[in-house]
C-alpha cells in the first residue's frame, strides 16, 4: 500500500521551507506597511509575527499536556 505524499522526507522538507518563507514575509511585510498600533507593546517590530508563533507553541504544549492528562490504554474498548 502506498503511503500519503505528506509522510515522504522531500514533503516535510518542503513544507517546513514553505512554512519559514510565509513568516519571513509577513516579517518583511511589516517594513513596507503602516501600522496604527493601539498599544505599545503592539508598536514594536514584528510583533504579531512573534505573538503568533508564540501562541501556537503555547497551544502545542497545551494540547500535549492535556493528551498527557485525558490518554486512554490502548486496550481501552477491549474490556
Amino acid at each position: 500500500m502506498k503511503s500519503h505524499w505528506l509522510y515522504s522526507p522531500a514533503a516535510k522538507r518542503k513544507l517546513w521551507i514553505a512554512g519559514i518563507v510565509i513568516l519571513l514575509l509577513t516579517v518583511v511585510a511589516e517594513l513596507f506597511i503602516k501600522t496604527h498600533p493601539h498599544f505599545e507593546i503592539t508598536a514594536f517590530y514584528s510583533f504579531h509575527a512573534i505573538f503568533g508563533f508564540l501562541s501556537c507553541v503555547v497551544m502545542i504544549l497545551f494540547a500535549k499536556l492535556l493528551g498527557f492528562f485525558i490518554k486512554r490504554q490502548d486496550n481501552y474498548y477491549d474490556q
